[in-house]
């Protein structure tokens, strides 16, 4: 057999240094979200099960261990199912709900975060009716969940990082289901391109913002700055620009963004 060397294109994790050898430096990423909150006194709750736990924190903070403040941050992790995902597409979307409404009546939280795993990680089985219950579990948890933010005045963002059980199926350049060569619908696996949804559901009738309409481009890093302005900072100068802005704001009602 032929000697082979591996390496990586770059490191997936500096605490386990995995891979030991990578093409690319990793890029130091600072002055996160998370830091800024922590250093400006935010408290912060985040929450998801074993498949995501990490997106919420160590990626979330910028591939980063441990919290930057321990008093005002709080990480639970939800152990997740050790089975198919095609075969439990609930996952742990209950008992992460859960603990979220318990976290939010208990007034300790200014910004908590969540990462649902069934959408991605059904997704990827390519099996429909799996996905399908996916779904449904997750707007049983967001009709559960709504309501309790909304009670507690709170502004709801719900977003994500990309598609995948929005498109079960391959696709053509004329947008018709590809076939194997029995006739059989052939399943798509990965993520998708579409554009994802980004909703805001504010406990406010007229909450003084409204969604910016001059953004050419807008994506995942655009949120930061919302987030901030949702809690009433101004985004640091290179951030990338908010999704919101102030509009005008009936007699009565006050300003939040």
């Amino acid at each position: 057999m032929p000697k082979v060397t591996y390496a990586g294109m770059m490191q997936y994790d500096g605490d386990t240094k995995m891979p030991a050898r990578f093409l690319v430096e990793p890029p130091a990423i600072d002055r996160t979200l998370g830091e800024y909150l922590a250093k400006n006194g935010i408290t912060q709750y985040a929450i998801s099960e074993t498949q995501k736990y990490g997106h919420v924190t160590y990626f979330w903070n910028g591939n980063r261990s441990g919290k930057f403040s321990d008093e005002l941050e709080t990480y639970v992790e939800i152990t997740s199912d050790i089975v198919p995902f095609e075969q439990r597409p609930w996952m742990k979307c209950a008992e992460i709900t859960d603990a979220l409404i318990n976290a939010i009546r208990s007034g300790k939280h200014r910004y908590l975060r969540v990462n649902y795993a069934n959408g991605d990680m059904v997704g990827h089985t390519g099996n429909f009716e799996a996905a399908v219950t996916a779904m449904q579990c997750l707007d049983l948890q967001l009709a559960r969940l709504l309501p309790v933010i909304l009670a507690a005045k709170g502004t709801a963002m719900i977003t994500a990082d990309h598609g995948n059980a929005d498109e079960m199926y391959e696709l053509d350049k004329k947008g018709e289901v590809k076939r194997d060569a029995e006739g059989r619908a052939k399943a798509k696996t990965s993520h998708t391109l579409n554009p994802v949804p980004f909703v805001l559901v504010s406990a406010e009738a007229h909450p003084g913002y409204q969604l910016r309409q001059d953004l050419s481009v807008a994506g995942l890093s655009n949120l930061a700055a919302t987030l901030l302005n949702l809690l009433g900072f101004e985004a640091p100068e290179d951030y990338d620009p908010s999704l919101i802005e102030v509009c005008q704001v009936p007699p009565g009602h006050t300003a939040t963004g």
